[in-house]
Protein backbone atom coordinates (compact mmCIF):
# COMPACT_ATOMS: atom_id res chain seq x y z
CA UNK A 1 0.00 0.00 0.00
CA UNK A 2 2.85 2.48 -0.65
CA UNK A 3 1.34 4.98 -2.98
CA UNK A 4 -2.04 5.07 -0.99
CA UNK A 5 -3.57 8.73 -1.57
CA UNK A 6 -0.39 9.94 -2.82
CA UNK A 7 -0.90 10.40 -6.18
CA UNK A 8 -2.26 13.58 -7.88
CA UNK A 9 -5.50 13.79 -10.08
CA UNK A 10 -5.04 12.26 -13.79
CA UNK A 11 -1.68 10.42 -13.12
CA UNK A 12 -0.74 8.48 -15.76
CA UNK A 13 1.95 5.74 -15.09
CA UNK A 14 3.83 3.34 -17.15
CA UNK A 15 5.28 0.61 -14.96
CA UNK A 16 9.00 -0.07 -16.08
CA UNK A 17 10.17 -2.78 -18.31
CA UNK A 18 11.85 -5.10 -16.09
CA UNK A 19 9.11 -5.43 -13.45
CA UNK A 20 7.72 -8.81 -12.70
CA UNK A 21 5.12 -8.48 -10.53
CA UNK A 22 2.94 -5.72 -8.94
CA UNK A 23 2.64 -6.62 -5.48
CA UNK A 24 -0.44 -6.55 -2.82
CA UNK A 25 -2.22 -3.42 -2.26
CA UNK A 26 0.58 -2.00 -4.60
CA UNK A 27 -1.24 1.14 -5.78
CA UNK A 28 -4.79 0.61 -3.25
CA UNK A 29 -6.99 3.49 -2.69
CA UNK A 30 -4.89 6.12 -5.41
CA UNK A 31 -7.90 8.37 -6.31
CA UNK A 32 -5.98 10.51 -8.71
CA UNK A 33 -4.62 7.75 -10.88
CA UNK A 34 -6.21 7.55 -14.26
CA UNK A 35 -3.98 5.22 -16.48
CA UNK A 36 -1.57 2.42 -16.18
CA UNK A 37 -0.03 0.65 -18.39
CA UNK A 38 1.45 -2.90 -17.06
CA UNK A 39 4.64 -3.83 -19.20
CA UNK A 40 5.01 -7.54 -20.91
CA UNK A 41 7.45 -8.53 -18.19
CA UNK A 42 5.00 -8.69 -15.49
CA UNK A 43 3.81 -12.12 -14.97
CA UNK A 44 1.14 -11.77 -11.83
CA UNK A 45 -0.81 -8.86 -10.57
CA UNK A 46 -1.03 -9.18 -7.10
CA UNK A 47 -4.27 -8.89 -4.24
CA UNK A 48 -6.08 -5.14 -3.69
CA UNK A 49 -3.44 -3.72 -6.57
CA UNK A 50 -5.82 -1.29 -7.85
CA UNK A 51 -8.54 -1.69 -5.76
CA UNK A 52 -10.52 1.28 -4.80
CA UNK A 53 -8.56 3.37 -7.66
CA UNK A 54 -11.80 5.10 -8.65
CA UNK A 55 -10.13 7.79 -10.92
CA UNK A 56 -8.70 4.37 -12.93
CA UNK A 57 -10.40 4.75 -16.42
CA UNK A 58 -8.03 3.36 -18.73
CA UNK A 59 -5.71 0.25 -18.11
CA UNK A 60 -3.30 -2.11 -20.43
CA UNK A 61 -2.49 -5.33 -19.24
CA UNK A 62 0.84 -6.68 -20.72
CA UNK A 63 0.39 -10.25 -22.07
CA UNK A 64 2.75 -12.35 -20.13
CA UNK A 65 0.52 -11.82 -16.98
CA UNK A 66 -0.77 -15.40 -15.88
CA UNK A 67 -2.92 -14.25 -12.91
CA UNK A 68 -4.60 -11.44 -11.79
CA UNK A 69 -5.09 -11.65 -8.00
CA UNK A 70 -8.22 -11.31 -5.56
CA UNK A 71 -9.75 -7.88 -5.73
CA UNK A 72 -7.01 -6.47 -8.09
CA UNK A 73 -9.41 -3.78 -9.59
CA UNK A 74 -12.32 -4.18 -7.21
CA UNK A 75 -14.15 -0.69 -6.93
CA UNK A 76 -12.56 0.85 -10.38
CA UNK A 77 -15.84 2.94 -10.49
CA UNK A 78 -14.12 4.51 -13.64
CA UNK A 79 -13.42 1.72 -15.66
CA UNK A 80 -15.05 1.40 -18.51
CA UNK A 81 -13.19 -1.22 -20.22
CA UNK A 82 -10.80 -3.90 -20.10
CA UNK A 83 -8.93 -6.69 -22.34
CA UNK A 84 -7.88 -9.78 -20.13
CA UNK A 85 -4.90 -11.28 -22.53
CA UNK A 86 -4.02 -14.71 -23.66
CA UNK A 87 -1.66 -15.49 -21.17
CA UNK A 88 -4.33 -15.26 -17.90
CA UNK A 89 -5.20 -18.32 -16.71
CA UNK A 90 -6.83 -17.30 -13.65
CA UNK A 91 -8.78 -14.05 -12.65
CA UNK A 92 -8.87 -14.16 -9.06
CA UNK A 93 -12.46 -13.84 -6.59
CA UNK A 94 -13.91 -10.27 -6.44
CA UNK A 95 -11.27 -8.44 -9.22
CA UNK A 96 -13.79 -6.25 -10.54
CA UNK A 97 -16.50 -6.35 -8.07
CA UNK A 98 -18.58 -3.00 -8.34
CA UNK A 99 -16.68 -1.67 -11.40
CA UNK A 100 -20.06 0.27 -11.96
CA UNK A 101 -19.15 1.49 -15.40
CA UNK A 102 -17.46 -1.43 -17.03
CA UNK A 103 -19.22 -1.91 -20.14
CA UNK A 104 -16.82 -4.42 -22.57
CA UNK A 105 -14.83 -7.46 -21.18
CA UNK A 106 -12.82 -9.83 -23.25
CA UNK A 107 -11.81 -12.87 -21.60
CA UNK A 108 -8.71 -14.00 -23.27
CA UNK A 109 -8.88 -17.53 -24.19
CA UNK A 110 -6.44 -19.30 -22.11
CA UNK A 111 -8.63 -18.69 -18.49
CA UNK A 112 -9.66 -21.24 -17.35
CA UNK A 113 -10.98 -20.02 -13.72
CA UNK A 114 -13.51 -17.05 -13.04
CA UNK A 115 -13.15 -16.29 -9.40
CA UNK A 116 -16.30 -16.11 -6.96
CA UNK A 117 -17.88 -12.73 -7.18
CA UNK A 118 -15.09 -11.56 -10.31
CA UNK A 119 -17.71 -9.30 -12.04
CA UNK A 120 -20.31 -9.22 -9.29
CA UNK A 121 -22.21 -5.65 -9.62
CA UNK A 122 -20.84 -4.84 -13.18
CA UNK A 123 -24.37 -3.76 -13.83
CA UNK A 124 -22.62 -1.81 -16.69
CA UNK A 125 -21.66 -4.89 -18.44
CA UNK A 126 -24.63 -5.95 -21.29
CA UNK A 127 -22.55 -8.95 -22.98
CA UNK A 128 -20.36 -11.77 -21.79
CA UNK A 129 -18.66 -14.31 -23.77
CA UNK A 130 -16.89 -17.01 -21.67
CA UNK A 131 -14.34 -19.10 -23.52
CA UNK A 132 -14.20 -22.42 -24.02
CA UNK A 133 -10.80 -22.56 -21.81
CA UNK A 134 -12.99 -21.89 -18.88
CA UNK A 135 -13.34 -24.90 -16.53
CA UNK A 136 -14.72 -23.19 -13.55
CA UNK A 137 -16.93 -20.10 -12.72
CA UNK A 138 -17.30 -19.01 -9.29
CA UNK A 139 -20.28 -18.08 -6.97
CA UNK A 140 -21.91 -14.97 -7.51
CA UNK A 141 -19.21 -14.19 -10.62
CA UNK A 142 -21.63 -12.48 -12.28
CA UNK A 143 -24.38 -11.47 -10.02
CA UNK A 144 -26.10 -8.21 -9.58
CA UNK A 145 -24.83 -6.96 -13.31
CA UNK A 146 -28.21 -5.81 -13.90
CA UNK A 147 -27.45 -4.58 -17.65
CA UNK A 148 -26.22 -7.94 -18.21
CA UNK A 149 -28.32 -8.99 -21.53
CA UNK A 150 -26.95 -11.85 -23.30
CA UNK A 151 -24.13 -15.05 -21.86
CA UNK A 152 -22.91 -17.91 -23.24
CA UNK A 153 -21.05 -20.78 -21.63
CA UNK A 154 -18.37 -22.48 -23.59
CA UNK A 155 -18.05 -26.07 -23.79
CA UNK A 156 -15.17 -26.76 -20.90
CA UNK A 157 -17.61 -25.35 -17.90
CA UNK A 158 -18.63 -28.20 -16.02
CA UNK A 159 -20.97 -26.72 -13.43
CA UNK A 160 -22.56 -23.93 -12.63
CA UNK A 161 -22.26 -21.88 -9.43
CA UNK A 162 -24.31 -20.94 -6.72
CA UNK A 163 -25.92 -17.48 -7.65
CA UNK A 164 -23.56 -17.00 -10.31
CA UNK A 165 -26.22 -14.74 -12.53
CA UNK A 166 -28.03 -14.22 -9.55
CA UNK A 167 -29.95 -10.92 -10.11
CA UNK A 168 -29.32 -10.33 -13.66
CA UNK A 169 -32.36 -8.54 -14.33
CA UNK A 170 -31.69 -7.88 -17.90
CA UNK A 171 -30.34 -10.91 -18.75
CA UNK A 172 -32.45 -12.27 -22.12
CA UNK A 173 -30.53 -14.50 -23.98
CA UNK A 174 -28.24 -17.72 -22.31
CA UNK A 175 -26.54 -20.43 -24.07
CA UNK A 176 -24.94 -23.00 -21.54
CA UNK A 177 -22.09 -25.07 -22.95
CA UNK A 178 -22.51 -28.90 -23.96
CA UNK A 179 -20.17 -30.30 -20.79
CA UNK A 180 -22.26 -28.49 -18.12
CA UNK A 181 -23.61 -31.09 -15.79
CA UNK A 182 -25.06 -28.64 -12.63
CA UNK A 183 -27.14 -25.87 -12.59
CA UNK A 184 -26.45 -25.24 -9.31
CA UNK A 185 -28.26 -23.47 -6.09
CA UNK A 186 -29.79 -20.16 -6.81
CA UNK A 187 -27.64 -19.36 -10.83
CA UNK A 188 -30.23 -17.38 -12.08
CA UNK A 189 -32.47 -15.88 -9.44
CA UNK A 190 -34.62 -13.29 -10.62
CA UNK A 191 -33.43 -13.54 -14.24
CA UNK A 192 -36.84 -12.06 -14.88
CA UNK A 193 -36.00 -11.00 -18.17
CA UNK A 194 -35.09 -14.87 -19.08
CA UNK A 195 -37.73 -15.83 -21.52
CA UNK A 196 -36.48 -19.44 -22.41
CA UNK A 197 -34.04 -21.83 -21.07
CA UNK A 198 -32.71 -24.65 -23.44
CA UNK A 199 -31.09 -27.34 -21.09
CA UNK A 200 -28.53 -29.48 -22.57
CA UNK A 201 -28.11 -33.03 -22.13
CA UNK A 202 -24.99 -32.99 -20.39
CA UNK A 203 -26.89 -31.92 -17.51
CA UNK A 204 -27.82 -34.02 -14.52
CA UNK A 205 -28.95 -31.79 -11.61
CA UNK A 206 -30.66 -28.19 -11.48
CA UNK A 207 -29.86 -26.99 -7.70
CA UNK A 208 -32.18 -25.59 -5.40
CA UNK A 209 -34.08 -22.38 -6.23
CA UNK A 210 -31.77 -22.61 -9.77
CA UNK A 211 -35.03 -20.49 -11.77
CA UNK A 212 -36.72 -18.93 -8.84
CA UNK A 213 -38.23 -15.40 -9.78
CA UNK A 214 -37.91 -16.17 -13.20
CA UNK A 215 -41.03 -14.56 -13.84
CA UNK A 216 -40.80 -13.95 -17.93
CA UNK A 217 -39.76 -17.35 -18.06
CA UNK A 218 -42.38 -19.25 -21.02
CA UNK A 219 -40.42 -21.97 -22.02
CA UNK A 220 -37.96 -24.87 -20.38
CA UNK A 221 -36.88 -27.87 -22.09
CA UNK A 222 -35.72 -30.25 -19.64
CA UNK A 223 -33.63 -33.66 -21.19
CA UNK A 224 -33.83 -37.05 -20.72
CA UNK A 225 -30.33 -36.42 -18.87
CA UNK A 226 -31.59 -34.92 -15.62
CA UNK A 227 -32.02 -36.65 -12.61
CA UNK A 228 -32.95 -34.55 -10.22
CA UNK A 229 -34.48 -30.76 -9.92
CA UNK A 230 -34.17 -29.42 -6.81
CA UNK A 231 -36.65 -27.70 -4.18
CA UNK A 232 -38.04 -24.48 -5.79
CA UNK A 233 -36.12 -24.63 -8.32
CA UNK A 234 -38.84 -23.10 -10.63
CA UNK A 235 -40.83 -21.27 -7.59
CA UNK A 236 -42.49 -18.16 -8.85
CA UNK A 237 -41.98 -18.42 -12.64
CA UNK A 238 -45.62 -17.31 -13.11
CA UNK A 239 -44.74 -16.92 -17.15
CA UNK A 240 -44.65 -20.90 -17.76
CA UNK A 241 -47.72 -22.29 -18.56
Amino acid sequence: YGFKGKMPSSTAIAIKEGTVSISDGAFASCSGLASVTIPNSVTEIGENAFCYCDGLTSVTIGNSVTKIGWRAFDSCTGLTSVTIPNSVTEIGGAVFENCIRLTSVTIGNSVTEIGGSAFKGCKGLTTVTIPNSVTYIGNSAFSGCTGLSSVTIGNSVTEIGSEVFGGCIGLTSVTIGNSVSLIGYRSFIGCKGLTSVTIPNSVTTIGDRAFEGCTGLTSVTIPNSVTSIGDEAFKGCTGLA
